[in-house]
């Protein structure tokens, strides 16, 4: 679940926090809400911001009396 938490602090600066963001997509999210804030001052990368796409690929072959026959390919793919 993609969730953007905000922490407004007394003196007026906000600390905004992004989750199940994955990769540099988030700051495409962030740019305009951070454009309205004011200046960043500090940006700090989570893991998720560097976690890349999952992808599994895995073929089957089988030779039975001469013939051979390839099975299906299966290939998974997964967010963090």
């Amino acid at each position: 679940m993609e969730t953007l938490e905000f922490v407004i602090y007394p003196d007026g600066r906000v600390k905004e926090v992004v989750t199940g963001i994955v990769g540099a997509s988030c700051a495409e999210v962030t740019a305009a809400i951070e454009a309205q804030l004011g200046d960043v001052v500090a940006n700090e990368k989570t893991s998720e911001y560097y976690a890349q796409p999952v992808q599994v690929s895995s073929t089957t072959r089988s030779s039975v009396g001469g013939f051979t026959q390839n099975f299906a390919q299966a290939q998974v793919s997964s967010r963090w």
